[in-house]
């Protein structure tokens, strides 16, 4: 049996005024709040606002508070856990006024406002589900 890479990512929830949240498609077949590895010597605020932009073309976040960790494996092509791969992911919360998304990276092609409450029904991973769903009651007043 292979090792388990443990891989630190970074990313967010990142809301409007409306409390619409971005949601990013990776390869066209799996949903997920933006987010990705940490690179070296980058913090993972930096990565958070960096993948923010790859994956929905969002410039300049407005951070307003971590929200917490959760770590999960990442989502196999099968659709299934890849146990080759932990992924120890830290989410933040952001605010964004920008309206049109237009994610820079091939690899996801599609980023979405959604309405808060619809967010559920499009997160493909279980655990990504359960860490938003968590993490509502941290910033839905705000």
């Amino acid at each position: 049996m292979s090792k388990t890479k443990i891989v630190e990512c970074a990313g967010g929830i990142v809301i409007n005024d409306n409390k619409d949240v971005v949601v990013v498609n990776q390869n066209h077949d799996s949903w997920s709040l933006p987010k990705g590895h940490v690179d070296p010597g980058e913090d993972k605020l930096s990565t958070a606002i960096r993948e923010i932009y790859e994956e929905s073309g969002i410039k300049n976040p407005e951070f307003i508070k971590p929200l917490g960790k959760f770590s999960r494996y990442r989502i196999g092509l099968d659709g299934h856990d890849d146990k080759s791969e932990l992924k120890q992911i830290t989410i933040f919360l952001f605010k964004s006024s920008q309206i049109k998304l237009d994610p820079q990276d091939p690899n996801n092609p599609i980023a979405k406002w959604v309405p808060y409450e619809n967010v559920t029904e499009l997160l493909t991973h279980k655990k990504d589900k359960e860490f938003y769903l968590n993490s509502l009651k941290l910033w839905i007043n705000i």
